[in-house]
Parts: C-alpha cells; sequence; structure tokens
C-alpha cells in the first residue's frame, strides 16, 4: 500500500460561515467541483452531519478513476470537519477553516493509503504523477469554488482566474 500525506490551503474571499456551509453540502460539490463526477448520499447522520455518508466517484486528470465512501467523524461548526474514508482509498480527511479578515483561511489534509492493489503499484510506480494529480485538482476545486460563490454573490471576487483546461 500507498501512504499519501496531503496538505492544500485555500484562500477564500468570502465569510467562514458560507464556506463552511458549502463545504458541508458535498453533494452538490460536483455542480463546481471539476473532476467530481458522482457523490451518492448512503447515510444522513445526526443534526450536526456525524455519521453522514456519502460515496464519491472522482475522475482524475490522468484518467483513472477513484470512488470511496467518507463518513463524518468530527464536526466543530463552524472551523472544522473530519471524515473517515474508505474504498480505493482509505484514511482522513480533514477541512480546518479559520476567518482571515474579511474571507476565510481553509486548510485540507488528506492523510490515506492506497487499497487497491491496481493503485498502490501504480502510486508507487508514478508517485509524482498522482502528487501533481491531487494539487492540480484541489486548484480546480478551489477555483471551483471561488466561481460558484461569485455567482451566488456570496464573495467579492475582483478577478477571478480561468480554468485550465
Amino acid at each position: 500500500m500507498a501512504n499519501f500525506d496531503f496538505d492544500t490551503t485555500w484562500h477564500i474571499d468570502a465569510p467562514i460561515n458560507i464556506v463552511f456551509d458549502t463545504l458541508t453540502d458535498s453533494l452538490h460539490w460536483p455542480d463546481w467541483w471539476p473532476g467530481l463526477i458522482d457523490v451518492q448520499p448512503l447515510a444522513t447522520g445526526d443534526d450536526r452531519g456525524i455519521g453522514r455518508t456519502q460515496r464519491f466517484t472522482w475522475k482524475s486528470r490522468l484518467g483513472y478513476s477513484l470512488r470511496f465512501t467518507i463518513c463524518i467523524v468530527r464536526v466543530h461548526e463552524p472551523s472544522l470537519i473530519v471524515g473517515a474514508a474508505s474504498g480505493d482509498v482509505a484514511g482522513l480527511g480533514s477541512w480546518k477553516l479559520q476567518q482571515a479578515g474579511q474571507g476565510t483561511r481553509v486548510g485540507y489534509c488528506w492523510q490515506v493509503r492506497t487499497a487497491r492493489p491496481w493503485l498502490s503499484l501504480f502510486s508507487h510506480v508514478a508517485r509524482p504523477l498522482v502528487v501533481w494529480n491531487h494539487q492540480a485538482m484541489m486548484s480546480d476545486g478551489r477555483l471551483g469554488l471561488v466561481r460558484y460563490l461569485d455567482e451566488l454573490g456570496l464573495m467579492s471576487a475582483g478577478d477571478i482566474p480561468r480554468l485550465e483546461p
């Protein structure tokens, strides 16, 4: 199995509660996050979202697909969402939000290991490509979120960068 420890930071010019609400509404992520093909609800969880379980299908820039389930295990509104992953990858993902002036600093930590033999082999051989792919998809997510919030009038985005094809 290959282990990965990814840390991503986004700066979003929107209030923390808006960013938190958008990130907790993962059923709508495919509306704004390129590469996310589908999200299927499996369990609703409690009133804070603990126990909410969803199946995600991602199509990487490298052409392979990843399917995994995320079960929310911890939530502290509006600053933390932690989910346990199982499927093609297994581990933990955590969104950490902090108010930064009028905007929000978003940190995402994805600590996973590959769980499928083909993916483990590919990840060992092509590790730099896997890292590049993750970084590119996270960058696409940030740009998609900025555009989405701007279209809803929830942020002041002066010059919104274009997504690369």
